[in-house]
C-alpha cells in the first residue's frame, strides 16, 4: 500500500463511544463524522423503499433526519446497540413521508395510519378464517368502528392520482389519447332545451296560417311585405296575423310555464 494510510472506518465500539460523546457535547465534528460513517446504512434502507413517484434522494434525506434524531435520543443504558435504535427510527421517518407525500387527495392522518393496518389484518385474516374478512371482523382484531373501517376504505381510492393528460391507450393508427380527451363538454344548446319545449307546444295552439307567418317572419327571416308576396295577401294583412299569432303564443307559454312550476 503505497502514500499515507488511509483513516480507518470506526468499528462498532468505536461508533458506540462516538454516539455517547456527541450526546453529551453536542460536537459537529462528531456529528460530521457519525453521519459519515451510517449514511451507507440510511442508502441500503432508502432502497427498499423507493416506489412509484419517490425520489430516492428525498428519501435519503428523510433517512438522514431519522439518523440525527437516533443520535440524539440514544441511550446505551437500555443495553441496546445503536444499529438495533436507529433502523427502526430511519424507517419510521421514511414509511411516514411516504404515507404523506402519496396521497394525492388530502385525509386525515388518523386515515393514513388506519389504512396499511387494514391492509395487514386482511391478510392474516384471511388466512385465519380461510375466506375473505368482513367489515365487522376487520373492525373487531382493530379495536374501531365499522364505520372508520369503510371510512379509510373509501378515502383509500385517493392514494394515487392519474393526470389528465396521462396517455391511456392507442387506436388502431397508433394515436394515443388522454382522460381529457374523453370529457364532454356541454352542449351550447343545452340550457335552451326547456324554451324550445315550451315553444313547440304553444304552436300547436296557432292555425295553419299563423304558423306560415311566424314561419316565414321569425325562422326565415323574412318581411312582411316579402312573407305577404309569397302567401299572396297584403302586408297589412301579415302584420295583422302576426300580432294575432303572437297573442296567442304569449298566452300559451304563460298557461305552460305556470303548469310547469306549480
Amino acid at each position: 500500500m503505497t502514500g499515507q494510510s488511509r483513516k480507518q472506518k470506526p468499528n462498532r465500539e468505536e461508533l458506540a463511544r462516538i454516539v455517547s460523546d456527541y450526546r453529551e457535547t453536542g460536537d459537529s465534528r462528531l456529528q460530521e463524522e457519525l453521519v459519515c460513517a451510517y449514511t451507507p446504512l440510511v442508502e441500503a434502507l432508502a432502497k427498499k423503499f423507493v416506489r412509484g413517484q419517490i425520489p430516492y434522494e428525498d428519501l435519503i434525506q428523510v433517512g438522514m433526519i431519522g439518523l440525527l434524531a437516533s443520535f440524539r435520543r440514544f441511550d446505551p443504558g437500555f443495553g441496546r446497540s445503536f444499529e438495533s435504535f436507529a433502523v427502526p427510527t430511519i424507517v419510521g421517518e421514511m414509511k411516514r413521508f411516504i404515507r404523506d407525500k402519496t396521497w394525492s387527495v388530502h385525509v386525515p392522518r388518523r386515515v393514513k395510519e388506519l389504512s396499511p393496518k387494514i391492509k395487514r389484518v386482511v391478510d392474516e385474516l384471511t388466512v385465519t378464517l380461510q375466506r375473505s374478512p368482513q367489515i365487522s371482523d376487520i373492525a373487531a382484531r382493530l379495536g374501531v368502528t365499522p364505520e372508520e373501517v369503510l371510512e379509510t376504505l373509501e378515502m383509500g381510492r385517493s392514494y394515487l392520482s392519474l393526470s389528465m393528460d396521462s396517455e391511456l391507450d392507442a387506436d388502431c393508427e397508433g394515436n394515443t389519447f388522454t382522460l381529457f380527451d374523453l370529457i364532454g363538454s356541454e352542449d351550447e344548446g343545452y340550457q335552451h332545451i326547456d324554451q324550445h319545449l315550451l315553444l313547440d307546444r304553444a304552436l300547436q295552439v296557432l292555425d295553419h296560417r299563423e304558423k306560415e307567418i311566424i314561419q316565414l317572419t321569425f325562422y326565415e327571416n323574412l318581411s312582411q311585405k316579402q312573407a305577404g308576396d309569397l302567401l299572396g295577401m297584403s302586408q297589412m294583412h301579415v302584420s295583422r296575423l302576426q300580432r294575432r299569432a303572437l297573442a296567442k303564443l304569449r298566452e300559451a307559454l304563460r298557461v305552460d310555464q305556470e303548469e310547469y312550476y306549480t
